[in-house]
């Protein structure tokens, strides 16, 4: 198949629709209509031999033919983009649009109290920040970073260990007088603790106490099972039970008394945050701009780790 200035630009189309969720928007970005984005797609459709998109008049969606096709084609288009603004001098400029794809506990609790000072420090800049509960597939849903908890998955992503936080078992005041401190983990067989439910297995997560090499594992039961990360905040600091969180997102509530660590003395269950982008040989300026953002917004409670 002969490579022409044509395929190039339907390739470039599919990236803006697939990025912008819908024609309208591919249009409104690259300054075409949306029946020019339609023929362009229709045209690369009938270059290939595939479908790309089923669409509906409620939802526009990549086939597994277009899913595939894109996630080999983007880093390319990315590529020839990086290629074109150093040529013109802008390696370092941040602008265009940031598609960033992270949990509910990252965006409400660490990204979003520091927003402001990003967006007027970047104004060319606009940002798509989508909260959810799984990773997905960065590539193919068009997103140019994800910054998540957890062990990264086996995949070509680049992984970078921003920080690891210590998880704290807390309770409030109010609730340890009513029902006691428990002076131990074990103890924890007789409390009101908040469940948050894994959205891999759909279970409730294990409590657990590490110091040192000592791991324990403690059964634990609770009338409340959670997904959401302001819920389970919310709950802990009205008293309903003890919870499991992470540090980094609520040392003002133990800075201030609010929530009590039960156990400093099990300090070393720890959750690692990892930025996650699609494996180039130069992330984009807004990439990098991004990551430092959250390096700065976790700064007091970071412990940076090297590249994978």
């Amino acid at each position: 198949m002969a490579l022409d200035g044509r395929l190039l630009s339907n390739v470039g189309v599919l990236a803006a629709v697939v990025e912008g969720g819908s024609f309208a928007s591919a249009a409104n970005a690259l300054g075409l209509t949306p029946s020019g984005v339609s023929r362009a797609i229709a045209r690369l459709e009938a270059r290939i031999g595939v479908r790309l998109f089923d669409r509906t008049t409620r939802s526009l969606n990549l086939t597994d033919e277009g899913r595939l096709l894109y996630a080999n084609v983007n880093p390319l288009v990315l590529g020839i983009e990086d290629a074109v603004t150093i040529a013109a001098g802008a390696a370092g400029a941040v602008r265009g649009r940031l598609r960033v794809n992270t949990d509910a506990f990252t965006s409400r609790l660490l990204i979003a109290p520091h927003l402001p000072r990003f967006l007027d420090q970047y104004p060319e800049l606009s940002l798509d920040l989508v909260a959810r509960d799984q990773l997905g597939d960065l590539v193919a849903e068009g997103f140019d970073i994800a910054v998540r908890f957890g062990e990264p998955p086996s995949s070509s992503l680049v992984a970078r260990k921003l920080m690891d936080t210590r998880i704290v078992t807390v309770a409030t005041p109010a609730y340890l007088k009513r029902h006691g401190r428990p002076v131990k983990p074990a103890d924890l067989v007789g409390h009101a603790c908040l469940q948050v439910r894994n959205p891999v297995t759909g279970q409730p997560y294990a409590w657990e106490f590490q110091r040192g090499r000592k791991l324990i594992k403690v059964p634990t039961t609770g009338r409340l099972l959670l997904t959401d990360a302001g819920t389970i905040l919310a709950t802990a600091l009205a008293g309903v039970g003890v919870a499991q969180i992470k540090a980094v997102g609520i040392q003002q509530h133990l800075d201030s008394g609010e929530f009590v660590d039960l156990f400093p003395d099990w300090p070393d269950e720890r959750f690692p945050l990892y930025a996650l982008y699609p494996s180039r040989h130069l992330p984009a300026a807004k990439v990098r701009a991004f990551i430092d953002f959250v390096m700065a917004a976790i700064a007091p409670e970071a412990k940076p780790g090297p590249r994978r």
